[in-house]
């Protein structure tokens, strides 16, 4: 496979995924703010926090407030990892990539990206906000759903599903990190009430609650949350499931050593954390997610030098801690 193929079709997953996750994290969001008190320390702010966008906000809006956090992360057209510019960045690498994916795939993420252009020029109003999420997760869902259902197990698949899992354990990282920020470090004094309500969000963020029922059987509680999110090994969103995955497709592809390798060292990190003393340790868990990142970019960099050619670069953009690796990179 051309190399310039494989990149187009890697990012393509990573965008249909960030929109998709993106979409999920609003969604929860709205809920979790309507069964919260008032004197609850929750704003629309985590989101900018979560997608590693503060920088990009900021030069944009001047305050952190529903309206402009939810334009910002859906419809804007200068956020590169909004819904609207996933979708718009997932369908040109597509569009140039036509001929080796079923036409079915082209037509549905055609489609939901020009629905969702249309909801750009008409705005978006708070009541049909619920709407507009349900309808973007379940498009993406559509086109995960074409891809393993239609695609022929090729390296064509084999690109998409490294593209699809190496975004799926990032954002699980990140919603962790930002999360467990306003969960661990509790004082007797707040919100033991509603402690459960927000990492019963975490969950749901991932779409794993009922999942978490099923496995645990307990109530809901921090570690418990943790464990299951970083180490299950059945949970399809888990850290580890997702790095499990990207190495078994690795081994499928010529010239796959380094990869392979990053991808092996950074799955150990994972599995071998001590998660029931990082749940009573905030700094430490923030630590360990920062390495988990710095070695989700190893690993992004590895697949790029073994697969992609440096010259030919589809559109693409990627979250701010990458991103700002890739500008190194470019100093270098």
């Amino acid at each position: 496979m051309l190399s310039r193929v494989a990149e187009n079709l890697y990012w393509l997953a990573r965008y249909v995924e960030r929109a998709e996750d993106t979409a999920r994290l609003i969604s929860v969001n709205s809920n979790l703010l309507l069964d919260m008190p008032g004197k609850a320390a929750l704003s629309w702010s985590t989101l900018i926090d979560i997608t590693g966008s503060g920088e990009v906000f900021d030069t944009l809006f001047d305050e952190r407030n529903e309206r402009n956090v939810v334009d910002f992360l859906c419809l804007s057209r200068e956020h590169d990892s909004s819904i609207l510019s996933s979708l718009a960045n997932a369908r040109e690498n597509l569009r140039t990539t036509r001929d080796v994916v079923p036409r079915e795939i082209w037509e549905e993420i055609n489609h939901c990206y020009l629905e969702i252009s249309e909801q750009t020029q008409a705005g978006m109003k708070p009541r049909q906000r619920d709407g507009f999420l349900k309808s973007v997760t379940r498009a993406c869902q559509t086109l995960t759903g074409l891809i393993e259902g239609t695609l022929s197990h090729t390296e064509a698949r084999t690109f998409l599903s490294l593209g699809r899992h190496l975004e799926r354990a990032d954002m699980t990282t990140r919603i962790i990190d930002v999360r467990s920020g306003n969960l661990l470090p509790r004082n007797p004094e707040e919100l033991i009430p509603f402690e459960h309500l927000q990492w019963m969000s975490v969950l749901k963020s991932l779409t794993a609650y009922q999942m978490y029922r099923q496995n645990v059987r307990l109530r809901v509680r921090g570690p418990d949350v943790l464990r299951f999110l970083l180490q299950n090994r059945a949970l399809p969103r888990s850290v580890l499931r997702s790095l499990e995955e990207v190495s078994w497709e690795l081994q499928s592809l010529p010239n796959h050593d380094r990869p392979l390798a990053v991808a092996a060292l950074v799955r150990a990190e994972v599995a071998e954390a001590d998660v029931q003393s990082l749940a009573r340790a905030p700094d430490q868990l923030h630590r360990l997610i920062d390495e988990f990142q710095i070695g989700f970019n190893n690993l992004h960099e590895a697949i790029a030098s073994a697969y992609f050619a440096v010259s030919e670069r589809p559109v693409k953009s990627s979250q701010t801690q990458e991103q700002a690796m890739l500008d190194d990179d470019d100093d270098d």
